[in-house]
This record gives structure tokens, C-alpha cells and sequence, in this order.
């Protein structure tokens, strides 16, 4: 499927809406605003050329708690200066090099905010599960980005810039099969930047890096998770596992992080419960210091984001109803 548009910011905003709240760069940016885009989708896939002048496109912490978009995206800009990650943590990746294409991967489940400036990209929307097939843990691929400085992603480029050129002389399977081997070169290229492949000992720590995670998972409404009892009950290195999550700031981080999100799920899901027994079933027993941790990760009082809502899951439900956004062809 094709889809095209070249529209004012006005128009730009409604049509980004199913995914992205869209804002002007500078308070001049709704006038002079110039954007075009093409949309291909085969069946659960979907990726977009975008040309597009200065904007804010945001996924606030009350939409991505109410929505149900868990796609991973996968930005790759080809000309012009490529966006800044502003939300989140986006961890130490390099300075970009000026002229190299990048590709910077988000987690649609996380909120963000992205300053894009006059350039293309081809925009990637992947199915969760089929990132997680090589990628286990698709949520700390969230602000990461890679340059095309390796043979890897240059062939990754490559084969992307094909896709888009040839995908409407292919026929469905042909586009189908080019896709999915789209997503495995991103899932390698990523992999092999976090360390997770490329060699026997890489492969051993994506399996510790799974485990861990998955242990996190279950155990978040534990009061007595902790990093020592992940690495007492696996039986794991502090050294080793601290260099698995290094991009989170270290394991104790990465468990807060993943508490303080699904802190915010579930301040949204249940208006009806008090803000500190959703903090304290999630191990924050102190409500100042839970405030504190929230209101840094997210720039929002829990207790804000609980008086929201309703008003969110009003609004949530009214967007299904009357915005397709699945028909639009995203996620």
C-alpha cells in the first residue's frame, strides 16, 4: 500500500496523529512548515519516506501508558542533519559524525520526544516480537543509535535504500521477504553494537542479559528485588552484569527504570487505587522519594499523571473510535 502527502503543519500534525503528538521547532515553524511522505505496508509491516521541515514529535508518558502501540521504529536519515533523541536517557553513544547515516531505534512503549530538522528518512515500524527474536530486550534499544561506520551497516543502508526504490515493482511475497531481512540486519546491527553478537562469548552474555531481564520482569512487585538478589538467585558476577546494562546506568537502575514504568501503567490503568499503594507494590515505600524518582524520569507528579486518568482513557478510547491509525498503516 502507498499513500502520499504534502501538507502544512496543520495538516502534518493530523496526519502524524495516530503515533506522535507533532509541534512546531520555533514559534515561525506552522508557516514556513513543508513535508511530504510515502507509506508502504505488507500486511503487519510498514515503513515510510519522510521529507520534512523542523518539528517536535512527542509520545507523552498519559498516551504511551493508555495506547497499545508496542511497535519498535527504526529511523534511518539519509540527508540532512539526523533527529535528536530529547526524551528519555538516551546513554553514551558518540557524538554523530556530520554526512555518515544513522539509525536511531525507539521503543513505542516509552515516552519520548524527538527534534527532527530539514532532511529525509526512511521510517521503520517492527512488530515487537520480531525484534525480540533477535533483540531480547526491545525496550533498551529506546535512544540508541547507530552510524553507518561498519561494512554491517553499510550493507544495512544499502539494502534498505533498495527496498524503498524497488518495493513497488516486487510483488508481495518478494517485498515481504526484502522486509524481513531488513529487520534482521537491524537486529544484528544493533545487537552487535550493544555486544550481544559476533563471537561465542557474545552470545553468552545475550543469554545472561535475557535472563536477567526476564527475572526483573517477573519479580518487579517484589519489595526485596534488588541487584544482589538478581545476582544471588542467578548466580551471576556484579562485574559481568553491571556491563550488560551499562547503557541503563547499571542493574539497580535499570530495575528502577522499569518500576517507575510500570508505575506510570498502572497510575493510569487504576484511578481508583492510591498513588502510594501502586509506589509501594513496586517497591517505593517512601512517597517523597517515589515523587522524586518519577517526576526526574518523566517530567510529571505521579500524582499529576493520576488525576489524568480518566481524562486519558476518555480520550484514548475516542481516538480508536474515529482515528484508523492501524488503517493509516502505522505499527
Amino acid at each position: 500500500m502507498q499513500g502520499d502527502a504534502r501538507q502544512s503543519l496543520l495538516a502534518w500534525q493530523e496526519r502524524m496523529s495516530p503515533v506522535y503528538d507533532i509541534r512546531p521547532a520555533t514559534t515561525q515553524g506552522d508557516q514556513t512548515f513543508e513535508a511530504s511522505l510515502s507509506r508502504y505496508s505488507i500486511d503487519d509491516l510498514s515503513f515510510f519516506d519522510i521529507r520534512t521541515s523542523p518539528n517536535l514529535a512527542e509520545r507523552s508518558l498519559g498516551r504511551v501508558s493508555t495506547e497499545n502501540i508496542r511497535d519498535i521504529t527504526f529511523s534511518v536519515f539519509l540527508e540532512g542533519a539526523p533527529a535528536q533523541f530529547m526524551g528519555g536517557k538516551p546513554g553514551p553513544d558518540a557524538p554523530q559524525r556530520h554526512g555518515v547515516p544513522s539509525i536511531l531505534a525507539l521503543d513505542m512503549d516509552q515516552p519520548c520526544t524527538i527534534r527532527s530538522f530539514h532532511g529525509r528518512m526512511l521510517l521503520f515500524f517492527v512488530p515487537r516480537a520480531l525484534v525480540e527474536m533477535a533483540f531480547p530486550d526491545a525496550a533498551s534499544l529506546h535512544g540508541r543509535l547507530v552510524e553507518a561506520t561498519t561494512p554491517l551497516m553499510r550493507v544495512l543502508i544499502s539494502h534498505l535504500v533498495a527496498l524503498n526504490r524497488q518495493i513497488v515493482g516486487l510483488s508481495k511475497a518478494e517485498a515481504d521477504r526484502s522486509f524481513r531481512t531488513a529487520i534482521e540486519l537491524l537486529a544484528a546491527a544493533f545487537s552487535r553494537h550493544a555486544g550481544l553478537s559476533g563471537s561465542a562469548r557474545a552470545a553468552v552474555r545475550a543469554a545472561v542479559y535475557g535472563q536477567v531481564r526476564r527475572y526483573v520482569e517477573a519479580n518487579l512487585h517484589d519489595p526485596d528485588l534488588t541487584p544482589d538478589s538478581v545476582l544471588q538467585s542467578l548466580q551471576l558476577s556484579r562485574a559481568s552484569v553491571y556491563r550488560l546494562f551499562l547503557h541503563e546506568g547499571g542493574l539497580a537502575a535499570y530495575i528502577r527504570s522499569r518500576r517507575l514504568r510500570a508505575a506510570a501503567d498502572e497510575l493510569v490503568r487504576f484511578p481508583d487505587m492510591a498513588v502510594q499503594d501502586i509506589a509501594s507494590g513496586l517497591g517505593f515505600n517512601n512517597a517523597s522519594s517515589f515523587t522524586r524518582a518519577f517526576r526526574r524520569a518523566y517530567d510529571i507528579a505521579p500524582q499529576e499523571l493520576h488525576s489524568y486518568a480518566s481524562l486519558l482513557q476518555r480520550e484514548q478510547a475516542r481516538l480508536q473510535r474515529h482515528a484508523p491509525w492501524r488503517a493509516a498503516g502505522f505499527g
